[in-house]
């Protein structure tokens, strides 16, 4: 059932009920309470949105370059955002060269991470194992190092292709996998050595890739044909291909990893896949063009960025229906998770 939230206006003899099947409902408060944050391509401002209240209580300004991608360092205090440029990969444009390093209590930018060149950098992936910060530096053909401490650059990992826009680290810490968008290809980087161990070719092109919770499978879909691309990280070979109702962009696998979820940009639906049968089991209807998915961390909500209707679908993952729609800005686009609750003034 969707969460039940109590409401002010409430008589004080119905509001202690209310709040003890709110409680049933979402397991405790805790679960529920931290801040989803935004990364609006169009309005250059990253939102912090509150879980509870689904409602914005903030947007930071980036400056003139626009950010596609946001992550958050594992206290949840800090926000990376790459300053990608103002155009899509493989177009012309303005090429970003810098990451700001946001304090999100505050909401201030405390530094930035000059990569000395323009490199389009997309997105950033904290690595827990190593205690590293990953950008994709799309016009390097490389995914770079950083120290979150410092914020100095470690080194780069060349990824053998051009256009590697996104990216997904395995769970065990030991390879990540890039999305080559033009080539359609996957890259298969080895962490620990800093090489490129394959290039696999995957399709005419592709756009953004997931892995499963198992680090058995990586999942990208065809920008050219309704279907998902299922990779054998084994093998480093195309396991199946699963046919889609629409195209397929932005995906994650569910807590359980009994499914993935999958935005199917054009037709404004997520598919819920069945990784047993790896087959579509339904779809949901979201607002227009949704880009990215985030699950939070207690596993009962994704959440959806919609980038043509400026929106977030929060989607309940024991029904699998929209629980809430979500202002946020416009060209809603990458999303990332604090556990911190920013809804208060800390300006």
């Amino acid at each position: 059932m969707p969460t039940l939230k109590p409401s002010t206006r409430l008589l004080p003899v119905l509001a202690a009920p209310l709040l003890a099947m709110t409680l049933l409902s979402t397991g405790t408060l805790a679960q529920q309470s931290g801040t989803l944050l935004v990364a609006n391509q169009k309005d250059r401002t990253l939102s912090l949105i509150d879980s509870a209240s689904a409602k914005e209580v903030a947007a930071i300004p980036e400056g003139h370059i626009t950010g596609h991608e946001v992550a958050t360092s594992p206290d949840g205090r800090t926000a990376y955002l790459p300053m990608y440029g103002d155009s899509g990969v493989g177009k012309p444009g303005t090429d970003g060269h810098e990451m700001l390093v946001i304090d999100l209590p505050t909401r201030k930018i405390t530094h930035t991470v000059d990569f000395g060149h323009g490199v389009r950098p997309h997105l950033p992936v904290y690595d827990t194992h190593r205690n590293v910060l990953y950008v994709s530096t799309e016009l390097d053909q490389t995914i770079t190092a950083i120290d979150p401490r410092s914020f100095k650059i470690l080194y780069s990992i060349p990824t053998g292709a051009p256009e590697s826009h996104m990216f997904a680290l395995s769970h065990d810490g030991r390879f990540a996998y890039t999305a080559n968008v033009g080539p359609g290809s996957v890259s298969v980087l080895d962490l620990n050595t800093h090489k490129t161990l394959a290039v696999l070719p995957i399709a005419k092109k592709i756009q953004r890739m997931s892995i499963s919770n198992d680090d058995k499978l990586i999942f990208t879909s065809d920008v050219d044909q309704p279907r998902l691309a299922v990779i054998d990280t084994a093998t480093r070979t195309i396991k199946t291909w699963i046919p889609l109702p629409g195209e397929g962009y932005g995906s994650t696998s569910t807590h359980d990893g009994r499914y993935l979820l999958l935005a199917l940009s054009a037709a404004s639906k997520v598919a819920v896949i069945d990784l047993a049968s790896m087959k579509v089991a339904r779809t949901i209807d979201v607002p227009s063009a949704p880009q990215e998915i985030l699950v939070r961390p207690d596993g009962r909500v994704a959440y959806v960025s919609c980038n043509f209707s400026h929106q977030v679908a929060a989607i309940d993952l024991t029904t699998y229906k929209v629980q809430s729609i979500i202002q946020a800005g416009n060209g809603a686009d990458g999303l990332a998770w604090s556990s911190l609750n920013l809804s208060g003034n800390n300006k």
